[in-house]
């Protein structure tokens, strides 16, 4: 071994002996091996925040070999240090809901201070092939579920043309494509997807028994379903009540815990229901979870099955409301027509500011951004801002959660919803000794969101510093060039 091999190894053994002798409280010195460790990394003197064991204090924390080793209030010798005086320092932020899965969207990603980036609604079918063609090449982590979406395309759709695959979803599964369904669902979870996602608004003729089907795979697996609900609004009786009761009953029938994406777009101004109907079946023993972003509008492809006939009445909106990625332009009627045919992603103005409020608000809401592949100059800000705008906006200038239970809704509750699948999410979501060093460091009184519905691919500001797997992605607020620290997120693979 070369004599810079001895020392990491020294390095690395020290780190360790100072891992099981971490220092926890305000007052407690430091070991002898933390005297004489020098770590990788020590961000000082910030304001450390763990969700989890509610440590809210200055502390400085050793990293070495992309785990946190030490969080100490002495000193800590360090190979680099970072100041972080008058910042705090939190748990990278997970985001369980994100379908623009590509290099630019994990920079404006990382900017917001997301350290892992999952696409959980819509998924994949090839969840091998998902993987391989990140590995090695990522800013952020990545995971992906098996998405019923595409599985039932690739398993109903007489061709991939688009005409084709809007047919199969607009078909009722025979008895046989309901069988290959389900065990492409099952391959793909023994290929390691983290989740089951389903878009039951995309798939209008998927019967109330293939969607219980989908969830007794899930069951088997202890994976979650992250479900975009069959309805929204409140025009009975296709309500986002009633299609909330729809999962909920599946998720009891077959005891796989359920994730309700996006409430917010699918209650409008029912969301206080929803998210009662929510807290009423946690309450009572079910596994029920669900997320918001906090936008006054939604996004997602015009010529899906979400605009079928009668969509103003459901949504309650028109024409204006709709926005068209590429150029900005609000739709008329001819427009709508035009750009339907063509296909392509608009932005949805049809939520109240008091749903997204109150969603954001709530304890017990995750926070998740629902952001889109960047298609267009006009695309949904909430890809590239979500996370500031709570911490900003809603935090800092509205007061309507505090610090603490916003990075809790960001980190530690995506994880736990997570771990039971997955145990590598047993170390993230948490500032604590053997956890990944995924880290966001942030000026409280500086952050907030640039993305806006005119700008929307702006990056957000006060965000210093953010660290995937101890690596640093972003420095004095900048992205840091030729780095690519991101790991699969991944559950285990069947052998």
């Amino acid at each position: 071994m070369s004599a810079k091999g001895v020392k990491l190894g020294i390095r690395l053994a020290l780190a360790t002996v100072a891992l099981l002798a971490g220092d926890f409280g305000a007052g407690a010195k430091k070991s002898a091996a933390q005297e004489d460790a020098i770590y990788d990394i020590v961000i000082g003197n910030g304001r450390v925040m763990d969700p989890e064991s509610g440590l809210d204090a200055v502390k400085n924390v050793g990293i070495t070999g992309g785990r946190i080793r030490a969080i100490s209030s002495e000193a800590l010798k360090g190979s680099q240090k970072i100041d972080a005086k008058g910042l705090v320092v939190a748990p990278g932020f997970i985001d369980m809901h994100e379908h623009g899965q590509e290099p630019r969207n994990y920079q404006f990603q990382a900017r917001d201070g997301v350290t892992t980036s999952l696409e959980l609604e819509a998924g994949t079918d090839e969840v091998e092939k998902w993987y391989a063609a990140r590995e090695g090449k990522s800013l952020i982590n990545f995971g992906v579920s098996i998405g019923h979406i595409p599985v039932r395309a690739t398993t109903m759709a007489k061709s991939e043309t688009a005409q084709a695959v809007e047919e199969a979803h607009h078909r009722l599964a025979s008895a046989e494509e309901l069988r290959k369904i389900a065990e492409r669902i099952e391959n793909g979870f023994k290929q390691g997807a983290l989740a089951e996602g389903m878009g039951i608004n995309y798939t209008p003729g998927a019967s109330h028994w293939e969607i219980v089907e989908a969830f007794r795979v899930a069951a088997k697996y202890g994976a979650s379903v992250h479900v975009h609900l069959r309805y929204a609004g409140g025009k009975e009786p296709e309500t986002g009540l009633s299609a909330l009761e729809e999962v909920i009953a599946a998720a009891a029938a077959t005891g796989a815990p359920l994730h309700v994406v996006h409430i917010t777009s699918m209650g409008l101004k029912y969301t206080p229901q929803l998210v009662a109907m929510v807290e009423g079946a946690q309450k009572r023993g079910l596994d029920v979870t669900t997320e918001c972003y906090p936008y006054t509008a939604g996004s997602t492809y015009l010529q899906s099955a979400v605009f079928d006939p009668g969509w103003q009445e459901k949504l309650e909106i028109n024409f204006h409301d709709l926005q068209w990625t590429d150029t900005g332009e609000r739709l008329t009627a001819e427009t709508f027509e035009k750009y339907r045919k063509k296909g392509g992603i608009v932005v949805i103005h049809s939520i109240p500011e008091e749903a997204a409020r109150t969603a954001v608000a709530n304890p017990k809401v995750m926070i998740a951004s629902d952001g889109m592949p960047i298609t267009g100059a006009k695309v949904h800000p909430r890809g590239q801002g979500t996370y500031s705008r709570v911490l900003g906006h809603y935090v800092r200038e509205e007061k309507a959660l505090d610090l603490m239970t916003a990075l809790k809704k960001m980190t530690l509750m995506p994880a736990q919803r997570l771990e039971k699948r997955a145990p590598i999410f047993k170390s993230k979501g948490r500032i604590r000794v053997g956890a990944d060093a995924d880290l966001a460091v942030f000026d409280p009184n500086r952050i907030l969101d640039k993305a806006t519905f005119e700008e929307p691919l702006q990056p957000s500001d006060g965000i210093q510093f953010v660290f995937v797997n101890g690596v640093a992605v972003v420095k004095d607020g900048k992205l840091v060039d030729g780095v690519l620290p991101g790991r699969a997120a991944r559950a285990p693979v069947a052998k």
